[in-house]
């Protein structure tokens, strides 16, 4: 006779409760725990952990013991080591039928799988790194692709992704930066939102990171302890986090690596139970950074034994611990009612997975698995088509000439790599840089493979002096912990151009020939001592196996450039650009000699062509701290090319209670427009976008003048919209409007 919890027509908390109420304390245990498999020092992943984690990794998980009591999760089986996808696929089915049968409940693991720039599996479509996503200022196309990452890895047997990351950019000398999507909450939050929504449609549990603070660490050092205020924390790192569970549906967030003044994010009770479960109501699941749990005690010093920081992460309200059990993995001294709760989250949400009905996984295909089919390319190309910008073009060199075969120099040590497409969780760059004798698993062009594929017309020579423009191609190799310029443990002192490429643009800039820079990195760099002297400055953020296509298109002119900067380029390297957020005592000016500004602005991007935008016409420009107020704005294409303008908006508020941003993002829309052609953008803006933290602790909307600026980027206004909120202040919370609506006419 069948149990409750074998019964699908009863809701998945139900057929839960009635599962645990028939486990024993170890089964439970199992539940919140992971294997690893193929994880060990001197193994083919070794790249894939810290030197502080691979004490943990070196342990082999004795399969055949844990299996009586079940298991939990099964850590990245096709992102360890190369695997065929056809035979990884039925490797994972073979191996889930193994788990199944070795427990009383015939339960199976849960799958998790890296997928920040797509599957990270080889063979798998390699997608722009979420850097270019916030430069495409296009949510709906991240949706698309986070739907065609996600049903690539539920064909081959993954439940969960370890994406998207929702860290707002602090510093960009941060390794991580080239993971995050800008550095500014509202663009974070609507693009990660995106990603979420897609994954989700797909079937697989969005797993937001890294939360929360990760980002703030003092002096941008990897898990660097993170000194944040109450404000900062409110009001710039949680409020993607909470629209993309709020509008996204995420069933999952990773706790972080960085302490809050003080308090390691895997043991602050305050914000993984007090924040988040009890204020936001999330019933989903929390799962540890790889580690994490463990660094409660090596790094972080709040437990004297790895089962005591165990403890201190279950009380705090991590469910499950990641990617292998350590501290989790006895159940030794954790609460009986605390043991329940994780254990009941990760039940729960198995069921809603199908994982505990009673016919169980799908038999895996016989048919050969294509990781990387025409629709993905097709995808990949368009994501790192919008996300290309177009920083300076002054002289008008660029779209390069078609007749006449241009001679063309190429310069540069990235030139000819397919490091430069290629982010730190890229399949090649992440495990396939252990694996010499493999191939990448899908084609990726070097830029001057694709520039010459683009323009077979043009004379390409190697020495700048016979040439009629240089192209100097600049930027970053992403590795892992040191091995690269650009990644997770890969942080700058400064943002200079790494490898002594400044020297080199110095002798390519001096040469007098017409010289475009071309930076292909994973972050910013400064660039203020070579832009006023070249021709052009193009832009492109690990832009994923079509990039090199992407960039030479523009180039030529077949693909307009649309992209818009996610993070501010700083015009010097020491002086850090200010983030635009900052509020005036933080810009130029005052007391101090240097100067933040950056060199070219958040938001900032050009086109091939012109573009007018006519007065804002405002309906009702005064209305109450619980209303909104709507736009209508023309923008015309006065050029003789077609081209895309990203509509902007940001808030400004002239008198705060606290020190209030400059302007912040608050709406954008990507308008396409066909040479004279013209658009009507309509926007409504409500106050609770308005609302901030002020110095009681408390998310208000206040009375008073405001005003929106209609702008090109956060420092390129068109036209400014005063606007005057009337009536009470009021106190707004979870449940507050977080979008300005744009619709495009």
């Amino acid at each position: 006779m069948a149990q409750p919890w074998q019964d699908t027509t009863l809701p998945a908390h139900i057929r839960a409760a009635d599962l645990l109420a028939r486990m024993t304390a170890e089964e439970k245990t199992a539940q919140l725990s992971s294997v690893w498999l193929g994880a060990s020092i001197g193994s083919d992943s070794e790249a894939a952990v810290a030197p502080g984690q691979h004490t943990y990794a070196a342990e082999s998980a004795d399969l055949d013991a844990l299996l009586p009591y079940g298991l939990g999760h099964l850590t990245r089986p096709f992102g360890t080591v190369p695997v065929d996808p056809t035979e990884g696929a039925a490797r994972l089915a073979a191996l889930q039928r193994r788990i199944r049968a070795g427990n009383r409940f015939g339960l199976p693991a849960l799958a998790h799988e890296e997928c920040l720039t797509g599957f990270v599996a080889w063979q798998a479509t390699v997608f722009p790194t979420p850097l270019a996503w916030g430069a495409t200022f296009d949510p709906a196309l991240i949706t698309e692709m986070a739907r065609a990452i996600g049903a690539s890895m539920g064909a081959v047997g993954i439940h969960q992704g370890l994406a998207p990351v929702l860290d707002v950019v602090r510093d960009p000398r941060w390794g991580r930066t080239e993971e995050s999507i800008g550095e500014d909450p509202y663009l974070v939050g609507t693009i990660g939102t995106a990603y979420v929504r897609g994954l989700e449609a797909a079937g697989i549990v969005a797993t937001l990171k890294h939360f929360a603070g990760y980002s703030a660490s003092r002096a941008a050092r990897n898990h660097a302890p993170a000194p944040l205020g109450p404000r900062e924390l409110a009001d710039v790192i949680l409020p993607p986090f909470e629209m993309a569970l709020r509008e996204g549906g995420a069933r999952s967030l990773m706790a972080a690596y960085n302490d809050i003044d003080g308090l390691p994010a895997h043991a602050h009770t305050g914000l993984l139970t007090g924040l988040l479960r009890e204020e936001w109501g999330f019933g989903g699941t929390v799962v540890s950074d790889y580690f994490g749990i463990a660094f409660l005690e090596s790094a972080h010093r709040v437990a004297a034994s790895e089962a005591a920081a165990g403890g201190i992460a279950l009380a705090a309200g991590v469910d499950v611990e990641l990617p292998a059990a350590h501290c989790f993995a006895t159940g030794e001294g954790l609460p009986e009612e605390l043991l329940d709760r994780a254990a009941l989250r990760v039940l729960t949400q198995k069921c809603e997975l199908g994982l505990l009905d009673p016919e169980g996984e799908p038999e895996s295909s016989a048919e050969p698995v294509d990781l990387n089919p025409p629709h993905m390319r097709e995808l990949a190309a368009k994501v790192a088509q919008e996300s290309v910008v177009l920083l300076a073009n002054d002289s008008g060199l660029l779209p390069l000439p078609e007749a006449g075969g241009p001679r063309i120099a190429l310069v540069g040590p990235l030139a000819d790599e397919q490091a430069a497409m290629l982010g730190c969780y890229t399949f090649p760059r992440h495990v396939g840089v252990n694996h010499p004798e493999l191939t990448t698993g899908v084609d990726i062009p070097t830029f001057a493979e694709a520039l010459r594929a683009e323009l077979p017309g043009a004379q390409f020579v190697d020495d700048p002096a016979h040439a009629d423009v240089c192209l100097a191609v600049v930027g970053d190799r992403s590795g892992l912990f040191g091995r690269g310029s650009s990644g997770e443990g890969c942080d700058a002192e400064d943002l200079e151009l790494p490898y002594g490429q400044g020297e080199l643009l110095d002798e390519t800039l001096g040469s007098g020939v017409p010289t475009v820079i071309v930076v292909l990195s994973g972050r910013p760099y400064a660039l203020g001592r070579w832009a006023d002297r070249a021709a052009a400055v193009v832009q492109a953020f690990f832009p994923g196996q079509e990039g090199g296509a992407a960039v030479a298109g523009v180039l030529s002119g077949r693909v307009e450039p649309s992209g818009r900067l996610p993070v501010g380029v700083p015009r010097t390297p020491g002086g850090q650009p200010a983030a635009y957020l900052a509020p005036p005592l933080g810009r130029h000016g005052g007391p101090s000699n240097i100067d933040p500004t950056a060199l070219y602005p958040f938001g900032h991007g050009l086109s091939y062509t012109t573009f007018a935008w006519d007065e804002p016409r405002c309906e009702a420009p005064e209305f109450g701290t619980d209303g909104e107020v709507s736009l209508k704005l023309t923008v015309r294409n006065t050029g003789e090319r077609p081209g895309t303008e990203v509509v902007q908006l940001y808030l400004h508020d002239p008198v705060g209670t606290v020190a209030r941003p400059e302007a912040r993002l608050v709406g954008y829309a990507r308008v396409p427009l066909d040479p004279g052609a013209s658009a009507e953008v309509h926007a409504t803006f409500p106050a609770d976008l308005a609302a901030y933290t002020g110095a009681d602790g408390r998310r208000v909307v206040e009375p008073g003048a405001l005003e929106l600026r209609v702008a090109a980027s956060s420092e390129h206004v068109h036209h400014t919209v005063p606007l005057t909120l009337t009536g009470p202040v009021r106190e707004v919370g979870h449940d507050r409007r977080m979008r300005c609506e744009l619709r495009v006419k």
